[in-house]
């Protein structure tokens, strides 16, 4: 008896393997379960905008987020200014309750298996009330995956360069204090790395933050103005560049 039921039991065990192997086969090679699949569909780039078509010093700015497209003007210099009504501002707060999708991006769209820089002489309209007023640059991808560097107001009038990386939620870093009404901007990649700096001069690059490129292969690039606090405001973007070539020193910025 004892023998017939060990022969039993093993045979149970060796069917519960096999369904279980079958179901692990199975999550395996299903195109909903994969974690590639799962990248795709999550990190795939898609602007929540309207159309446009803009192009300043060279660069093609196809997507307008918020009007944006509606609240810049070029000079003859390619000299942007660029508006923002009240209470504009673009963060994700993990408590919630400072959210606010509003702002608007002018933005360009780019292939992220090159190697790209993007750069710009930033001046912000800083007021008494103008909290977290900033001229931006950004990386995006869609509303939960992008990042910003900014030239920003503190909460202590203080102006500083700011930069707010956005996976769901986003993050909020505060870095050097620039005692200059403009600033020089940068963000750069060489396919695998992005970093982000600014500099006086635009000759010595400050490295304020680097991370892994885990964007997809086509993402968008481009600038704003925001004025999350204050009446409205006006930021203006300068030499405003954009290649298909990374820094050689990512510590050093050159």
């Amino acid at each position: 008896m004892r023998t017939k039921m060990n022969g039993i039991s093993t045979l149970l065990l060796i069917a519960l393997f096999a369904n279980c192997e079958n179901k692990n086969k199975t999550a395996e090679t299903s195109p909903e379960t994969t974690s590639e699949t799962k990248t795709t569909a999550v990190d795939s780039a898609r602007v929540n905008g309207t159309d446009c078509d803009i192009r300043i010093s060279g660069i093609h700015f196809t997507k307008s987020i918020n009007g944006a497209d509606t609240l810049t003007t070029v000079d003859a210099s390619n000299k942007i200014t660029f508006k923002a009504g009240a209470k504009k501002d673009y963060f994700s707060d993990p408590n919630e309750k400072l959210s606010n999708n509003t702002a608007p991006i002018l933005l360009s769209k780019i292939d992220n298996k090159k190697p790209f820089t993007l750069i710009s002489k930033v001046t912000p309209q800083f007021t008494p009330e103008g909290l977290y007023n900033a001229g931006v640059l950004y990386i995006y991808v869609h509303d939960n995956f992008w990042q910003k560097l900014c030239f920003e107001q503190d909460e202590r009038g203080k102006k500083r360069v700011v930069t707010v990386r956005t996976i769901g939620t986003s993050d909020d870093n505060n870095h050097d204090v620039i005692t200059t009404p403009s600033v020089y901007m940068k963000i750069s990649s060489d396919t695998k790395t992005v970093a982000s700096y600014y500099s006086y001069d635009k000759k010595e690059w400050h490295m304020v933050r680097l991370y892994k490129n885990n964007y997809p292969a086509e993402i968008w690039v481009g600038i704003s103005n925001q004025c999350p606090v204050d009446k409205g405001s006006l930021s203006y973007f300068e030499d405003l560049s954009l290649v298909q070539n990374s820094v050689s020193d990512f510590r050093l910025g050159n």
